[in-house]
């Protein structure tokens, strides 16, 4: 085992818990808050999850993600002129882009959910899990090289 294959672990991993506590949150903790809680325990709760994720993903998921990815793109050669070429290059840069707009997202989904706008709230949560859908599509078509 190198240290490569750890980077590339560790940077599975942040995605794995990244779009899975997307996934169970909307999938799981959301339905049964809205079944099994009134409307004031229910705002409570998912505002704590809410708050519980975003300082994981501030404090753990970007920082891990930002280095591990980083890191792979230096070992594999990987250079600003080369995301501009066909295979690696250009899903690698389609990847990088929608990752920045699904962190703009999940951003604009806290800011939304603080300022009462729900509606809008909703929209950027929507926008975030399929973005980050989008994000492990792309990393599964980057070639192996």
């Amino acid at each position: 085992m190198t240290w490569w294959s750890v980077a590339r672990f560790l940077h599975v991993l942040g995605a794995a818990l990244w779009v899975g506590g997307q996934l169970t949150v909307s999938l799981v903790v959301l339905p049964l808050a809205r079944r099994l809680l009134d409307e004031q325990r229910r705002g409570q709760v998912l505002t704590a999850v809410g708050r519980r994720f975003g300082l994981l993903t501030v404090a753990a998921f970007l920082p891990v993600q930002l280095a591990t990815g980083v890191a792979i793109a230096w070992h594999k050669g990987v250079t600003w002129t080369s995301l501009a070429e066909p295979g690696y290059g250009r899903i690698l840069a389609a990847k990088l882009a929608l990752f920045c707009a699904v962190m703009a997202a999940a951003g604009a989904h806290g800011w939304a959910t603080g300022a009462g706008r729900s509606r809008l709230a909703r929209a950027m949560a929507v926008t975030a899990l399929a973005g980050s859908l989008g994000v492990v599509l792309l990393a599964t078509a980057l070639p192996a090289t």
